[in-house]
């Protein structure tokens, strides 16, 4: 069983809590589509999904394969999302440990 899942937030979740439970279903169905491929990395590479006003904001530990970023377009454009494709995918800077 996976546990690290991504956190997932939205802009006025506050006064819109159903912002939230959309979001987990369209992070539901997006790995789903990613199953149904075989993808089992797609899952770990996600670090946040944000709904800003619309807009699904993907961020990811690593940079997605345009097939990873497709599954989350489907599932924002499904019923269970919000029928439109505004999608942006951000790939998340991390310190370099390295250096510390």
């Amino acid at each position: 069983m996976y546990l690290d899942h991504p956190r997932i937030s939205a802009t006025r979740s506050e006064t819109e809590p159903d912002r939230i439970e959309r979001l987990n279903r369209v992070y539901g169905y997006a790995i789903g589509l990613a199953d149904l491929d075989g993808n089992t990395e797609c899952i770990t590479k996600l670090s946040k999904i944000h709904d800003h006003k619309g807009i699904l904001m993907v961020i990811w530990f690593e940079e997605p394969t345009e097939k990873e970023k497709s599954y989350f377009v489907k599932a924002w454009m499904s019923k269970v999302g919000d029928l439109s494709t505004r999608v942006e995918h951000e790939v998340q800077q991390q310190e370099n440990l390295s250096d510390a």
